[in-house]
């Protein structure tokens, strides 16, 4: 059997189900839900998917921040033991749309993986297609041998940011809702101040999709450009630096190569601190 190759950081569920089965390919299932929201329905995925729970097992669980980024070394064996190899060709879906999936993608090339893309308009296209799903149910994939090397120019932290504010040379880009920005809409997460830190810009990421597919390249890049020069630094923050990672897929897909993820995002920023908040 030909072992495919991965058109980019963006697969189409016609390019799954082509290549469905490839000894070398893992699915994932990165679903991700924000605190207080209830999933009402029996979770399904796409046949042979491992689940990819980084909000509470692939995870830094001595850190009181949601789902950031685990030591490499814990990621290693936690991804080995979902059967993924150094050669593995990996696809990370989520059952809502492009959403959470990003994530995985990235904490994925953070890991020093490059061989990983994220399925367009997840298990909803994939089932629109007319391709089937199952009852999510555990497996036992065997043992895998991923090594895992931390990318720290992938990784941003508070301080990092901070500087980033002051500097032209970099551009802080705020994936959440405009009323959050604002400062006009409570945060999900109890505790958090409202606003956004000075300098930041603001491209909500529903902004950079349609339909809960990723934009088509063209306009990726209209977006990205009308933000942020070729040059800069891209830092991408959200919410909890989930949605983040939607915003640094578009600067990957449309050619920006000097982005990073701002891990901590407002969970940490919008914490009673002396760091900077503002609101409009």
């Amino acid at each position: 059997m030909k072992t495919p190759t991965l058109p980019g950081s963006l697969v189409s569920v016609d390019w799954l189900a082509q290549h469905q089965g490839h000894p070398r390919l893992v699915l994932l299932d990165a679903t991700f839900q924000l605190p207080g929201a209830a999933d009402t329905t029996a979770p399904r995925r796409i046949p042979g998917a491992r689940r990819f729970d980084f909000d509470r097992e692939i995870c830094d669980r001595e850190n009181p921040l949601p789902h950031m980024l685990p030591p490499a070394e814990d990621f290693e064996r936690q991804v080995r033991e979902l059967g993924v190899n150094q050669d593995s060709l990996i696809v990370v879906y989520d059952r809502v749309g492009t959403y959470s999936s990003p994530r995985g993608w990235w904490m994925f090339r953070a890991m020093g993986h490059d061989q990983v893309a994220v399925l367009d308009g997840g298990l909803p296209a994939w089932e629109a297609a007319g391709h089937s799903s199952e009852p999510m149910q555990p497996d036992s994939p065997g043992q895998g041998d991923f090594m895992a090397q931390l990318r720290q120019e992938l990784v941003s932290n508070a301080d990092q940011v901070a500087a980033a504010l002051e500097d032209n040379g970099c551009v802080v880009l705020d994936a959440r809702s405009a009323d959050r920005f604002q400062g006009k809409a409570p945060e999900p997460r109890a505790g958090l101040r409202g606003g956004h830190m000075p300098n930041a810009r603001n491209l909500p990421f529903d902004q950079v999709q349609e339909a809960g597919r990723m934009q088509a390249l063209e306009e990726l890049s209209r977006r990205l450009r009308s933000e942020v020069d070729a040059e800069q630094h891209l830092i991408c923050s959200c919410g909890s630096g989930v949605t983040a990672c939607i915003l640094a897929l578009a600067a990957d897909l449309a050619g920006h190569s000097h982005f990073s993820v701002y891990d901590g995002s407002w969970s940490e920023w919008g914490l009673p601190s002396d760091r900077p908040v503002v609101s409009d």
